[in-house]
């Protein structure tokens, strides 16, 4: 594998795990330690975790920081009122299309954090740091590359990190989904892109490898890119790249719920995608058949043809599932087609999630 790809402060301890590694984003990542199957069944059964350092922080600081903030994301960042709160947006260009999608942490009224994706995580700063001095917020942007992030998910994870770290109990039991605390270098969120419960914790770089193995030895499963994938397709979870990129609307990706347009206000991309508005159905799809789907297969409807985004075999269900860019006439519940290697399967249009905390919501 090339030595030029970014390597996290956790490669060593994966490769003693026994991990494949691959190019994910221009990061070597692990896609999986063994069974990907049954990484992802403990992670819905019992606790996995995930190595997510590839995934960037970056705290932005200053005076106007909401203010620019205001500017910057589709979402609505003054529901942020409650320090820890978290917030799921989309961040957009002048055309309306997604740069990428982000989490927003409210820290403090000058200090906000944002945790961007590792694949843009470079034009993601340089657009911030573009809108900041472009519109004279005189924000301090920092990227956290001194920092690691492990995703610890699953029915019994937050029990196991109080076991591992019982110090962060206190601070971290009362945390509800979609908010953090924040101490010193520790950030312990609950959040996750898995469909279970759990955490997201940032730590610094030096100290990840000895909680990622204390974790381990208390029964932590570790899980890849892999398990991580087939996990938030059940979840029905955007992939970045996948589900929708720098030319698509949040309006045709499922994403409508996060965009902000109660408001007046003016941000970035607005106008253009209120006057693009919206052109498809983002929705589920179950094949009916044998077979599997995947990205970029055409969806045969009624209505004129759509595409897969993203298509996998889910472990949980034991069928194939996908996410997928249809004609506005289609709705949930209509049977379509799906052109696999030239022959059209059967499927069935399904609202989404398809599964969350364990239990099968499609059958």
């Amino acid at each position: 594998m090339s030595s030029t790809l970014n390597r996290t402060p956790l490669y060593d301890t994966h490769i003693a795990c026994g991990a494949r590694m691959v190019d994910f984003g221009g990061w070597e990542m692990p896609v999986n330690y063994g069974s990907q199957v049954e990484e992802h069944h403990q992670v819905r059964r019992h606790a996995g975790m995930f190595d997510v350092s590839h995934m960037l922080n970056v705290d932005l600081r200053g005076a106007r920081v909401r203010e620019f903030l205001r500017v910057l994301i589709a979402n609505d960042v003054d529901k942020l009122k409650v320090s820890g709160k978290a917030l799921y947006t989309c961040m957009l260009n002048e055309a309306g299309g997604v740069i990428d999608d982000l989490i927003v942490y409210f820290i403090d009224e000058q200090h906000f954090r944002v945790v961007v994706n590792a694949g843009c995580a470079d034009s993601d700063v340089a657009w911030m740091n573009t809108v900041n001095t472009q519109r004279g917020f005189g924000l301090n942007i920092t990227p956290r590359r001194d920092l690691a992030m492990i995703a610890v998910q699953g029915p019994i994870a937050r029990a196991t990190v109080w076991q591992v770290w019982p110090h962060i109990k206190a601070a971290s039991e009362p945390l509800v989904p979609f908010s953090a605390h924040l101490s010193g270098d520790i950030m312990v969120a609950r959040t996750g892109y898995t469909g279970e419960d759990g955490f997201e914790i940032a730590l610094p770089a030096a100290d990840a490898p000895a909680f990622w193995n204390a974790l381990k030895a208390a029964g932590v499963a570790p899980a890849g890119l892999g398990a991580r994938d087939t996990l938030r397709l059940e979840a029905g979870m955007n992939l970045y790249g996948n589900d929708m990129d720098t030319k698509t609307s949040p309006l045709d990706a499922g994403l409508a719920w996060t965009v902000d347009l109660k408001t007046p206000r003016d941000f970035i991309g607005r106008a253009a995608m209120e006057a693009r508005g919206k052109s498809h159905n983002f929705f589920g799809l179950k094949l009916l058949d044998r077979g599997v789907l995947r990205s970029h297969m055409r969806v045969e409807t009624p209505h004129g043809d759509g595409e897969v985004t993203s298509g996998t075999h889910s472990p949980t269900l034991g069928f194939s599932i996908a996410m997928a860019c249809l004609p506005l006439g289609v709705a949930i519940g209509d049977k379509v087609e799906v052109d696999i290697r030239g022959k059209l399967v059967a499927a069935e249009v399904v609202k989404m999630p398809f599964v969350r905390n364990g239990t099968a919501l499609v059958s």
